[in-house]
């Protein structure tokens, strides 16, 4: 997760190096919007918690690459609240996923259904972050995501159709993730599960805080 933020700020560093060539962008462009529908795909075939989290992690990169590539004021903009967004986002599904396999030691979300009975409010932190992951408003995703794709749109207008089906993949990827951990029968053996710990409820505070202020003062990004 930090070696993708890491190179989505070395992109955006070297882009600003070159002058701007529509022609050498395009192949790179369609790559970058391709891999957001491949790796999307591959999240809604996951069965791995962790491995859905972190190809999730890959497909919003997809749409930072992009961004940088096309070297505007706002695609910079867009990209940088990207980052910055999900990059408190992954960090507090990869903990929230962590909580669950400290408790059943395993990762397959076929076996931990049903979560949200025996802890309400750690699904409460699923509910919110999956609706960030979403890009929901008023959720920092959504200005990031936004920018991004009107300034796709504003390069080709065709990207939207691209664009526009990532954020349906997404959408679906992350309803599965919650349904598939939280929702459903409860299994047997987690009747008896460990009670969540303070100490995981301040780490989730943690993640929103920063969160929250950027919301409240977007301004700080620039």
């Amino acid at each position: 997760r930090v070696l993708l933020k890491l190179g989505g700020y070395g992109i955006i560093r070297i882009t600003l190096m070159f002058t701007p060539l529509i022609e050498l962008s395009y192949p790179f462009i369609i790559l970058a919007l391709w891999g957001i529908l491949m790796t999307g795909l591959i999240c809604t075939r996951q069965t791995d918690l962790k491995s859905l989290i972190a190809y999730s992690s890959v497909s919003h990169m997809g749409l930072v690459v992009a961004a940088s590539l096309i070297q505007t004021p706002w695609s910079f903009t867009g990209a940088i609240i990207l980052m910055i967004s999900h990059g408190m986002i992954s960090s507090a599904l990869f903990c929230l996923a962590n909580t669950n396999y400290e408790r059943m030691h395993s990762r397959t979300m076929l076996l931990a259904r049903g979560l949200q009975m025996v802890f309400p409010l750690m699904a409460t932190w699923w509910l919110l972050f999956n609706m960030f992951n979403m890009a929901l408003p008023p959720s920092p995703n959504l200005w990031g995501e936004l920018m991004i794709m009107s300034s796709l749109f504003n390069w080709s207008p065709w990207t939207i159709l691209i664009t526009g089906l990532g954020t349906l993949i997404t959408a679906a990827y992350t309803l599965y993730m919650f349904l598939m951990t939280q929702r459903g029968p409860l299994p047997k053996h987690l009747k008896h599960a460990s009670p969540t710990l303070t100490r995981e409820h301040c780490l989730m505070m943690m993640h929103l805080a920063p969160m929250t202020l950027l919301m409240l003062k977007p301004e700080l990004i620039s």
